[in-house]
């Protein structure tokens, strides 16, 4: 939770002026899916576990 919002404006605005080469941009992606690989959250052991609870839960947002 966001307590400072002042602090929180200053960090967005320092973020937007950054401006990262693509090879940047890549070896982030990078880490962070090595870093869910080390978390064991990827590779999915089976996809489509769950995809029932998925649709039902995109139908209730959807209002289908």
């Amino acid at each position: 939770m966001i307590k400072n919002n002042k602090t929180w404006k200053k960090f967005e605005r320092e973020i937007y002026k950054k401006k990262n080469s693509i090879k940047e941009n890549f070896e982030v992606v990078e880490a962070l899916y090595e870093e869910a690989r080390f978390l064991k959250i990827f590779p999915l052991k089976n996809p489509l576990e769950d995809i029932e609870k998925d649709i039902e839960y995109a139908r209730v947002i959807n209002g289908v």
